[in-house]
Formats: C-alpha cells, sequence, structure tokens
C-alpha cells in the first residue's frame, strides 16, 4: 500500500507561518517530525500532498492503491491498524475530521478530499496538530512517546562518570555524542541526546527533552522539560517548554518559552521572549487563517518564529508574538505582536538580499540552497506581500 500525508487546507493556515515553507507533516513535535513518526509506525516510506509551490521540495508519489492521511493528526498504534485495514473508497473519520481515506488513484480534481462510498467512524480519541500552540503544548507528551519506539531493542552510550544524573535508565545516548560535566535530571520524563550531539560542562537538563543530531547546548544552560531542539541548533540561556526545529541558533544568555522556532532562525544575545502577561489573563495571538488576532485559551504563551527570522542583541518579545518568515527584528522596547515576513526593523526587507543571506546561512552549514528553496521563499515573498503594507 502507498501512503500520502496530506495538508489540510484550513489548518495549514492555521499554522503559518510555519506552513509556508513546509508541509505540516515535516513539523517537528517530540523527538521527530510527523512525517517521521508515521513512517515508523508504517514501516515504510511516505510522501507529501502540499501546496503547489512546495511540491518540487516534498513530491507526490502515488501508486495502484494509496491511502490519504491528515498530516495534523499524530500516529499512534489503534489509530494505524484503524488506517491500515481500510477498504477501497472508505475513510476515517473522527467527529468532522476526515482522518484517512483509502482510494485507487488520486485525480487533479479530486485533491485530498475524493468522494467515498463508507465513512468509519473512528471512536478512540486523537491527537492533532491544529493550531502553532498545538507544538509546544503537546510535546512533552510526544516525546514520552518517541523514546521508547525510537530506541527499542537498542542500548545506550554510557555517560561518564563526572556528569550528575537522575533517572539513568530514562536517559538514552546516541553514538558519537558527548556529554562532560553535566547535570540531567530524567525523573519526570526521558531525556534523549541524538548523534554527535554534544552537552557542555555545567549544562542543566531536566525532561521530557529531546537534543537533535550534532545539536550543541552551551555551557551553564538550563533546559527545562517539555523542550525539542532538533538537529545542528545551538542552545545557551533558559529555555523552558519550546521547540525549533532544527539548523536554528538561540547560542547565548536570554528566556525562551512556550515557544516555537521554525529552521534558519537566529536569537541574538540576550534576546527574550515573555510567556505570561501581567495580568495573568490569556493570550492572544496573530492568525494569518483569520487575518487578525485570534484568543489561544492558554495563560503561557510565548514566541511564534517562521524559517529565516533573525533578531539583534537585546530584542523583547511581548506575550504571543508571532514573527513571519526571513524578518529581522531590532527594535527599541517592545516590537509589535505581528511582525510580517521579508522586514528588517519593520521596513520591507527586498527578496534578493533575503535570499544572499540565505545562502551564507547554507554555506555556513556546508549545505546547498538550491534553486527549489529559492523559488520556495519568492513565493512567500509574493504571498505575504499584503502583510508587510499592513498600517
Amino acid at each position: 500500500m502507498n501512503y500520502i500525508l496530506f495538508d489540510d487546507v484550513q489548518i495549514r493556515q492555521q499554522l503559518l507561518p510555519f506552513t509556508f515553507t513546509r508541509p505540516i507533516a515535516d513539523i517537528r513535535i517530540g523527538i521527530d517530525t510527523i512525517r517521521e513518526k508515521w513512517e515508523r509506525f508504517l514501516g515504510q516510506r511516505v510522501s507529501i500532498l502540499t501546496e503547489a509551490y512546495l511540491a518540487g521540495k516534498y513530491p507526490l508519489e502515488q501508486g495502484d492503491g494509496n491511502i490519504l492521511i491528515n498530516a495534523s493528526v499524530l500516529p499512534d498504534a489503534d489509530l494505524v491498524r484503524a488506517i491500515v485495514s481500510l477498504r477501497t473508497d472508505q475513510a476515517l473519520s473522527s467527529a468532522d475530521l476526515i482522518v484517512a481515506h483509502h482510494i485507487t488513484r488520486l485525480t487533479e480534481d479530486a485533491g485530498a478530499e475524493p468522494a467515498v462510498t463508507e465513512e468509519i467512524e473512528y471512536m478512540r480519541p486523537i491527537r492533532q496538530i491544529e493550531n502553532n500552540w498545538d507544538i509546544f503544548l503537546l510535546n512533552a507528551e510526544q516525546i514520552k512517546l518517541d523514546m521508547p519506539a525510537l530506541t527499542a531493542g537498542r542500548k545506550s552510550c554510557p555517560l561518564s562518570a563526572d556528569n550528575r544524573v537522575i533517572g539513568v535508565e530514562n536517559i538514552f545516548v546516541e553514538e558519537g555524542a558527548k556529554v562532560e560535566m553535566a547535570m540531567l535530571n530524567a525523573s519526570e520524563g526521558p531525556i534523549y541526546i541524538g548523534k554527535d550531539a554534544e552537552i557542555m560542562a555545567g549544562a542543566m537538563l531536566r525532561g521530557p527533552l529531546a537534543v537533535g543530531e550534532a545539536s550543541v547546548i552551551k555551557m551553564g544552560a538550563k533546559i527545562y522539560g517539555g523542550t525539542t531542539i532538533g538537529p545542528h541548533c545551538k542552545v545557551g540561556g533558559e529555555v523552558n517548554n519550546a521547540v525549533l526545529f532544527g539548523y536554528s541558533n538561540k547560542a547565548h544568555d536570554g528566556f525562551l518559552g512556550n515557544a516555537v522556532l521554525g529552521e534558519w532562525c537566529n536569537l541574538g544575545a540576550d534576546t527574550n521572549n515573555s510567556n505570561l502577561k501581567n495580568d495573568y489573563s490569556t493570550v492572544k495571538v496573530w492568525s494569518y487563517a483569520a487575518d487578525s488576532f485570534v484568543q489561544t485559551d492558554e495563560q503561557f504563551c510565548g514566541l511564534f518564529m517562521g524559517d529565516h527570522s533573525k533578531t539583534a542583541i537585546n530584542t523583547m518579545f511581548n506575550t504571543g508574538t508571532v514573527v513571519g518568515v526571513s524578518a529581522n527584528v531590532a527594535a527599541a522596547g517592545f516590537p509589535r505582536q505581528f511582525i510580517p515576513s521579508f522586514t528588517w526593523a519593520g521596513k520591507p526587507y527586498p527578496i534578493d538580499k533575503a535570499l544572499e543571506t540565505a545562502r551564507r546561512m547554507y554555506d555556513r552549514r556546508h549545505k546547498t540552497f538550491t534553486e527549489t528553496d529559492e523559488a520556495i521563499l519568492r513565493v512567500v515573498y509574493e504571498t505575504t506581500h499584503h502583510n508587510r503594507n499592513k498600517k
């Protein structure tokens, strides 16, 4: 059977700015991405059905029989069993949500919602990413679920005696990782340290926590539970219940909490975000889907930053700030709670300069910034033009 993760159109809008540059399936939550979770459960590769401008980087592959799965839904064993048992033209639903459907071929007109002959109601609860704040809200739970699946039948590399460790049985260290003179507390959740990662001296880590491949936790960092540091990141200072997708840096002191950062972001020294209002009321955030601020119903809600965005030193973010793609934030005091894509200190940021910066960042990580990557950013630039003209 061929499996395809499709972008739910409405939910994709609600997950902007992160889905400007990736399909829903490539959002990281827990230790790995949604796509990687489905591939692990299904035991095979999956492909992606997403926006046309993203298809060059995330191609669709069809077979003679295809099961389309809503990429905003997180897999578990019971749900996977229900999906793989679907017969042709059957759909699996939960409340008003189409979770999956089995079709022969996907036609251009049908999109991700072809007609079905029978709809089966799934009676068990499901986990789903519907809004950006769900990423950090569900992250601790997903780390706990990912850990045994990723490490089953394997043995952790040992931690040296110069570390201070609580709950060593809940810690897994991949080959090549370096952990010296650090404090690791896995009493309230697992700690996963990826291949070739480095935990420097004096760092304090509290589970549930995931540190991705080749990432570095700087000296004296304080990393609280519910946090995921994706691959190839550098992180220092204080971090609590935050998700960094990968290739992003928060290398210096400053607080990041109840937050989500995309890829290729950089937070300047002493960048801080507020995650709690002084009157303890719930937080509103900018919604691209609503084209206005919406209520999260959450008391703790910090920063959401799209790919390629950066901050100057001493930047202060107010509670519930949304930063678009390729924005450079430099302001005295608190900037606005919605910062449009391709802006520099509040002014339009020319696309050619933004692309030049992206190429340099890729070069620093020994990666190639391709024509496909450039084409995606050019579409995002045009798509977000009206946001830069808002007063």
